[in-house]
């Protein structure tokens, strides 16, 4: 079945929430709809609809007249099996003690490693992009310094790796995964069961720290954050609020050059700079709250 999808650019968060609405409603209805900002500086906002059949093309130059957005660009994407396509292309990856793979290489595991199983078919944050990357090799570096953590949340979960790779390393600490999305929320749980550790990691829909269960185990010993910039800068004073005093937080989603505006909004609310690692375009922050 073809895939059809429709690009539009627009200046505003506001103003791309109020479109993607307004996209959803189109007929024929998109299958997805999504907003993203465009990490450059600009305020710009990407909207787009994912369409199984062609959209209405009239429509949708009305929507971004009325929105003052960019006309959309609609584009018919081939049939592709995406998950032998991701099979294909998709090595294992070794992060530190971690080597993330799919069950499709699960005989590559090395002995002296701890394999975390994020299948084909469920493959953002599988480790293979630097944020992911960055931050397995942050935790495997706090692990082998030694810092102990009993309470971990992994904010912006998307597949839970971060939050497995945390049970593996910790394992009679409470770790909780959270995700704003709920597909992502469901891409948690079957790789927390894959990975035999329901019991271990709860997968929860919040956003933030806005779920009750988060609010039940805070103060946490170790957050992580994977997502972009603009939540990562709206989040520092929850984060401030919900990591205990000498706590650690590893922050990632972050191009280069966004660090130092990361990093001086955290210093604000109580976290000193600690390791910063830079993967091609993105950097990974490992910083710790204030004791006093």
């Amino acid at each position: 079945m073809p895939t059809f999808t429709a690009l539009t650019t627009l200046h505003g968060a506001a103003p791309a929430a109020a479109l993607g609405e307004a996209l959803e409603r189109l007929d024929p209805a998109p299958t997805g709809v999504g907003t993203f900002e465009v990490e450059d500086g600009s305020g710009n906002w990407e909207v787009g609809g994912y369409f199984t059949d062609p959209p209405d093309e009239a429509a949708l130059a009305l929507l971004a007249a009325a929105f003052e957005a960019r006309p959309f660009v609609v584009s018919e994407l081939p049939e592709v099996d995406w998950v032998a396509k991701v099979r294909r292309e998709l090595s294992p990856v070794h992060a530190g003690r971690f080597f993330v793979h799919g069950s499709h290489d699960a005989h590559l595991v090395p002995p002296d490693a701890t394999p975390l199983l994020i299948e084909a078919s469920m493959a953002f944050g599988t480790g293979h992009h630097g944020t992911t990357l960055g931050c397995l090799r942050a935790v495997d570096d706090l692990a082998t310094d030694g810092v102990e953590a009993k309470r971990v949340a992994d904010i912006g979960c998307g597949t839970a790796v971060l939050a497995m790779a945390a049970a593996h390393l910790w394992p009679d600490a409470t770790v909780l995964a959270a995700d704003i999305d709920p597909v992502a929320v469901e891409v948690a749980k079957a790789n927390v069961a894959a990975n035999g550790l329901v019991d271990r990691v709860p997968c929860l829909e919040a956003t933030g720290f806005r779920h009750e269960k988060l609010e039940q185990v805070a103060p946490f010993d170790l957050v992580f954050a994977n997502i972009l910039k603009a939540p990562l800068i709206a989040l520092a004073p929850d984060m401030a609020r919900h990591v205990k005093p000498g706590g650690y937080i590893i922050l990632s989603g972050i191009l280069n050059e966004q660090a130092e505006e990361v990093l001086a909004v955290y210093a604000d609310n109580g976290f000193n700079p600690g390791a910063v690692s830079q993967i091609v375009e993105w950097t990974t922050l490992s910083l710790r709250r204030n004791s006093a």
